[in-house]
């Protein structure tokens, strides 16, 4: 709060002072001190007049309008009234010869009321001047008083009585009190009935302690309320509100009481405001305050929120403390007295005064202060002190204007101290009700006129330099105007808006509105005008632009006082209308596919007394009741703080946001905010925005941002379309908004696309339509398009029509005459013209057409019509089914050959059935695969069981093998009929008539492996009964009973005895019982009956049992016993199989194994080079042989002497003359054969010692030189491994094995024995050439650990 003066006069030192504020305006102040004055100053502590009287004052009051002021003396029985218009000064005698010590004028009249020391009363009224004097209307001293509403007049004396008086005097009412009373008020005591009773209550304080609220009809009836004692005497109270009484007390407190009956008593409040002592309360209803002094402050209160102290102002040189408070009935200023004897006064609200220009601001910050200031721009302030207190303020780019009445004072604004010049002051011809100003012109708004002026023209200029407005008297008054840097605009009470151009002073363009306009706003530019009209609506004026020339504004609040236009130059769209509690944001979208349009975007809520000033960029700047500015960021604007600032708290939705930056056109900020946490539909929203407002660039970037590629793409096809209205027209219809699109379309320069777009959308109505404006020669495929949706949505008749309209008669459209043609023919079938529709379908050469009336005619049950076409069609199975409805078999029988479906072959086949044609009946039975009819025919009446049989075979179909053993059952022959039932899996059926027939062993044979354990166990217990040892255990084995089984193998007579002992060995290795094992070795060895059998059971059954080092040792014996009876093959392949299973089981192969297989392979050698002509090889295998000959007893001499021959025609003379030698033993000479005797002699008797040298080759373990058939290396001690196909020991460069045996072979020689042996001379499998594959790498092979040294 700003001290507005000081006064302080030598005179009234040291005492407390009397004052007064002028009613009503508070434009003066009266005051007096202990000298016999008073004086009188203005509202700026100017001393305006003095009054001199007799003794000092002892009362003053003024009349309600604040005319005139009343004053009485001690010493004086005159009253002394100062008139204020006219600062005259006149004397009334009272009449009265006491001394006068109470004045008081009333709240409604002219009456003023005088009371006296000695309780006497005038009551002067001043328009009469008629006196009426009371005598004794108290016995003492008057010394408070009130008069109410309704013109009572209630007094209180020192004689302790309240009396209450109506003007004339009389007393109505009078009660005795306890003590003395104090400030007597009228009030409204608040009932719980809404009585419009007006002052119903008498309240005043007795002897400073208790408060009496009295009803002013029954002065009995009384309210006392007492207080705590600590807080001291009351001093003032003031009642406000709705009922409230706000009482200040000595020791500093401030409490509020309510006069509610249900509330009486309560305190509402209570503070201590002062420390030691309060002196005085005062409120304003004007401002809602209320304060308090005390000690040297003053604390000033919110009336709507007590707790809250909105002010505290320290008097710090009042040491001797204050005295009285009191306000302007305004509120604008507030006076304390002290006690010292000065008088402090106090703005405590400003009027809000101000304008702005641009961005430049003019406001009042104190009575004669106004500050101009531009914080946009950075400039310094600049304070104005006037000469008087304006009551408008007008603000230029250069200039401010002041002014009151219908005076104007200029001042130009200039860089330096003190920063302005004052102008000129002007009178004008009335008084100003608003003034605008531009670079050169000043327009002042008068008593419905305007004068327009240049501001800085010379004198005798000034005729030319002005004109008024307008210029013709009869076109209404003006109520408002406004003035830009090229334009006066202003509007009338007849409803024109009138812009007119400054430079030639004509009117530009005049617009008629329905009602007088009351304020108009234009923007910087003066291009667009927002005006208000009587009926408190808002409208947008765009006076450059006829087409769209005004909008009413949406949701534009009936309380709007004043607009703003937003300064920053990229929001030229944007205003703000205002109120008293809110600011409403508009947007002007100026190019939108819908048109120009203004938006209403949102609200923002203004504190309490604050007038928006200026808008700049979102940030609103008002001007407060205290002389500040403040600054307001819009609710609308929030968006531009969240891209700069990261704000603490709750944040706006991100979706609302973007709402309100779109509403805005603030397209690069809502990009940033979806950048910053935007999900895909934010985008979609700000693409969406961009192509109402037709930024397709934008828009493009937009759609990218968003993954939304179809949209960038149609987007690049219009980006180069010049049209407006054709490229509104495609945003539009990306939109989604297809009428307006066809409007904008039709409106462009290519109405055409209209039509595209909605045979695009298939809406063929308005498609038709627009064809028969447009385009005639669409018509005919608009018609087929509709024709093709109405026969989709079952309107088949239009569709019919629309077919006929398609047809045209131009031979280059033949496949769309050909799909019209087609619908007329499906519609004439739907239609129930069948015959057209069917000869048409005929004709037509589709065959998918014929498909789909034969669909057609068949859901219309016409059967014979339906299959014809279907045949046309060559549909032969849909044909044929229909066919077989309508019972047309001959027709069936002709398509048969051309159908595929069983399903029509089986119902033929019924057919024929039925007919008894049995051939036809199974053949077509045949085709759709139903074999158990097929089966049926043949066997009941064909009589062609062998055809049955072969199709129970080939299909394994369960019936029928029922049906084949039912008739083989009928012809008595079992063993097929037992056939039959096993393959249809009756296998208890089969097991019965096996048994009833002596069938088992059939049965046995039939079930196989499909039986169960049952089936098995059922034949051993049958077998068992018959006595038929091996086959029952052969199923006793099959069903787990091994114990069993074996008991009946040895049970055998020997005839069967070679297979029994094998089951039996079988069983025993399944078993794997060590009983069973060691029962059948007895039996083997002839424990039980004495006579051992042949060693090649008990190789077996080691090999069954896995052991397989006894089955090794078993098998040595074995082959030694076939090599003596001479049968070495046997031998051979007994070692072979054992020596292959020992190595897949990954044992030890015995040395004597090895060797002995290695010898009888080298015998069978032999055979083969013999065989093939290679005698060398052949006589190097029989002399490996022959040196081992004590192996072949059964052969000794047919060996040697075949090792003689060989060894000599290979010659290899000393090894035949050694085997000669031999042969001429005793024991050996008479068994050689005559034939070659003579010569073995001959050659024993001159030998002949020369050798063939064996060849050496590289040991493959140490790389040693050995002999070709030398099979142990002398350097390396290893058995080497030896060639199947040469018996020569194995080389690691030409190393092969044999594919099924895997032992090693020479890879040259292996391919040379193939080209003449199909067999691997080790396994006997049989081998290609193509088999045998080189082995680079033989290391695998050269594993030492595999035989037993």
């Amino acid at each position: 709060m700003k001290s507005v003066f000081v006064l302080a006069d030598k005179a009234w030192a040291g005492s407390t002072l009397l004052y007064k504020w002028q009613k009503t305006l508070g434009n003066y102040i009266a005051v007096a001190g202990q000298d016999n004055s008073v004086k009188i100053f203005d509202r700026h502590g100017h001393k305006w007049s003095e009054l001199s009287l007799p003794g000092r004052c002892v009362g003053m009051d003024w009349d309600k309008d604040g005319d005139i002021l009343a004053v009485i003396a001690a010493k004086s029985s005159s009253i002394y009234l100062w008139d204020a218009s006219v600062n005259k000064t006149s004397q009334i005698e009272s009449g009265m010869r006491d001394q006068m010590s109470f004045i008081l004028w009333s709240k409604t009249g002219p009456l003023l009321a005088v009371g006296t020391v000695k309780g006497n009363l005038l009551i002067y009224n001043q328009q009469t001047s008629r006196k009426i004097p009371v005598l004794g209307k108290h016995t003492k001293k008057i010394t408070c008083g009130c008069w109410s509403v309704q013109n009572l007049l209630a007094l209180g004396s020192d004689d302790n009585t309240l009396s209450i008086s109506n003007h004339e005097g009389d007393t109505i009412r009078q009660t005795t009190l306890r003590g003395e009373p104090a400030d007597i008020t009228f009030s409204e005591r608040k009932t719980n009935e809404r009585s419009g009773q007006g002052e119903n209550t008498v309240s005043l304080s007795v002897e400073n302690k208790n408060l009496m609220l009295f009803n002013t009809n029954d002065l009995e009836n009384r309210i006392e309320l007492t207080f705590q004692r600590h807080y001291g005497q009351i001093v003032s109270y003031r009642w406000y509100g709705d009922g409230y009484i706000l009482i200040g007390f000595s020791h500093g407190y401030f409490v509020v009481i309510s006069t509610h009956i249900k509330e009486i008593g309560e305190e509402l409040h209570q503070a201590r405001n002062h420390k030691d002592s309060l002196n005085s309360v005062a409120i304003s209803t004007a401002v809602n305050k209320a304060a308090s002094c005390g000690d040297n402050s003053i604390k000033i209160h919110e009336l709507s929120e007590l707790k809250d102290i909105s002010n505290v102002i320290q008097l710090d040189d009042e040491t001797k403390g204050l005295d009285q408070l009191n306000w302007t009935d305004d509120g604008q200023l507030l006076a304390v007295s002290t006690q010292s004897g000065t008088l402090h006064v106090f703005l405590t609200k400003l009027p809000i005064l101000g304008g702005s220009f641009g961005t430049r601001l003019a406001y009042l910050t104190s009575l004669l202060e106004v500050t101009v200031s531009n914080q946009v721009e950075g400039e310094s302030p600049v304070v104005i002190q006037v000469e008087v207190e304006p009551t408008f303020i007008a603000m230029g780019p250069f200039h401010v204007a002041v002014g009151m009445n219908n005076r104007a004072w200029f001042y130009a604004l200039v860089d330096g101290e003190p920063g302005f010049n004052k102008l000129k002051d002007i009178e004008y011809l009335g008084t100003i009700a608003s003034m605008s100003l531009n670079s050169d012109y000043a327009a002042a708004l008068f008593e419905g006129k305007v004068q327009l002026h240049m501001i800085e023209g010379k004198d005798q200029d000034e005729k030319k330099q002005m004109k008024l407005f307008p210029e013709d008297e009869g076109k209404g008054r003006i109520i408002c105007h406004a003035l830009t840097a090229d334009f006066l605009y202003y509007g009338t009470d007849a409803g024109d808006v009138v812009c007119v151009l400054v430079e030639d002073w004509e009117t530009v363009i005049s617009y008629s509105h329905a009602v007088g306009v009351r304020k108009v706003f234009p923007d910087l530019n003066g291009t667009r005008l927002v005006f208000i009209d009587d009926k408190n609506g808002g409208f947008l004026l765009s006076p450059t632009n006829a087409t769209d020339s005004c909008f009413e504004l949406p949701n534009f609040s009936p309380t709007i006082t004043g607009v703003l236009w937003d300064n920053w130059h990229a929001d030229r769209g944007v205003f703000v209308a205002y109120d008293d509690d809110k600011v409403y944001t508009y947007a002007l979208h100026k190019t939108t596919i819908y048109g120009p349009r203004v938006v209403f975007v949102g609200s923002t809520a203004l504190l309490f007394s604050q007038k928006p000033l200026l808008l700049h960029n979102g940030e609103l700047t008002c001007q407060t009741a205290s002389g500040k500015t403040s600054e307001v960021a819009l609710s609308t604007h929030s968006f531009l703080k969240r891209a700069s600032v990261t704000q603490q708290g709750p944040q706006p939705e991100l979706s609302t946001q973007l709402a309100l930056a779109l509403m805005l056109k603030r397209f690069h900020e809502a990009c940033a905010l979806c950048k910053s946490a935007g999900s895909n539909t934010d985008w979609a929203e700000v693409g969406k925005a961009c192509l109402v407002h037709m930024e397709v660039e934008l828009a493009i970037q937009v759609f990218r941002m968003s993954s939304n590629v179809g949209m960038v793409l149609s987007l690049q096809g219009i980006q180069g379309i010049e049209d407006m209205n054709l490229r509104a027209g495609h945003l539009a219809m990306f939109l989604g908004d297809y009428n307006l699109a066809q409007d904008l379309y039709l409106s462009s320069g290519c109405p055409i696309a209209a039509l595209e777009m909605r045979r695009d959308l298939l809406q063929w109505d308005s498609a038709l339509m627009l064809a028969k404006r447009l385009a005639e020669d669409q018509i005919p495929f608009i018609s087929k398009e509709y024709a093709v949706h109405l026969e989709f949505i079952g309107d088949y008749v239009n569709a019919l029509a629309h077919y006929e309209k398609g047809m045209i008669q131009d031979n280059g459209f033949q496949e769309h005459n050909e799909a019209c043609r087609a619908g007329v023919a499906r519609m004439s079938i739907r239609m129930g013209d069948i015959r057209r529709g069917a000869a048409q379908a005929i004709q037509h050469p589709s065959r998918i057409l014929k498909k789909e009336c034969g669909a057609i005619l068949e859901s219309m049950k016409q059967f014979s019509e339906a299959a014809q076409l279907y045949e046309k069609g060559q549909y032969y199975d849909k044909a044929a089914s229909v066919y077989i409805r309508c019972k047309n078999w001959a027709k069936v029988g002709e398509l048969l050959p051309h159908v595929s479906s069983p399903k029509i072959h089986l119902q033929y086949a019924k057919a024929k059935e039925a007919d008894g044609k049995f051939k036809d009946a199974a053949q077509a039975y045949e085709s759709a695969k139903d074999w158990d009819s097929v089966i049926r025919v043949l066997l009941e009446h064909l009589n062609s069981p062998e055809e049955a049989v072969r199709i129970v075979r080939e299909t394994q179909s369960i019936d029928g093998a029922k049906m084949v053993a039912r008739f083989f059952l009928g012809l008595n022959d079992y063993s097929s009929a037992i056939h039959f039932l096993v393959l249809s899996q009756c296998n208890d059926e089969a097991f019965q008539l096996a048994q009833q027939h002596g069938q088992m062993e059939v049965y046995a044979d039939i079930i196989g492996p499909e039986a169960t354990q049952e089936d098995y166990q059922s034949i051993a217990l049958y077998f068992e009964g018959e006595k038929k040892h091996l086959q029952a255990g052969k199923f006793f084995q099959k069903c787990g009973q091994y114990t069993r089984a074996l008991k009946h193998f040895l049970k055998c007579p020997n005839t069967d005895d070679n297979l029994a002992v094998e089951m039996a060995i079988e069983t025993v290795g399944q078993a794997r019982d060590s009983s069973l094992t060691n029962q059948l070795i007895d039996y083997l060895m002839g424990e039980s009956d004495g006579m051992p059998k042949d060693a090649k059971y008990l190789f077996r059954l080691y090999m069954a049992l896995e052991l397989y080092r006894e089955a090794a040792r078993t098998a040595i014996i074995i082959a030694r016993e076939e090599q003596c009876a001479g049968n070495y093959r046997n031998a051979h392949d007994v070692l072979f199989s054992m020596y292959t299973e020992l190595q897949a089981q990954k044992i030890k192969i015995p040395a004597e194994m090895a060797t002995n297989l290695m010898i009888l392979h080298s015998y069978l050698l032999v055979k083969v080079h013999v065989k093939r002509g290679d005698h060398l090889k052949g006589a190097r295998m029989l002399i490996r042989v022959s040196n081992n000959i004590s192996r072949f007893p059964a052969h000794v001499v047919p060996i040697l002497t075949s090792a003689v021959i060989e060894c000599h025609r290979a010659g290899l003379k000393n090894s035949a003359f050694g085997f000669a030698a031999l042969l001429m033993r005793p024991e050996y000479r008479n068994k050689i054969d005559p034939k070659y005797r003579k010569k073995i002699e001959a050659m024993v008797r001159r030998p002949d010692t020369s050798e063939l040298e064996d060849e050496t080759t590289l040991c493959p373990f140490c790389g040693f030189q050995l002999p070709q058939n030398e099979l142990l290396c002398i350097s390396c001690k290893n058995n080497v491994p030896y060639c199947i196909a040469t018996g020569r020991h194995m080389l690691k460069e030409d190393w092969c094995v044999c594919p099924h045996c895997e032992f090693p072979a020479l890879y040259s020689q292996f391919i040379l024995l193939l080209e003449t042996e199909t067999v691997c001379p080790m396994c006997s499998e049989t081998l290609s050439v193509e088999q045998i594959k080189k082995i680079p790498d033989c290391s695998q092979y050269l594993q030492t650990d595999g035989l037993d040294q």
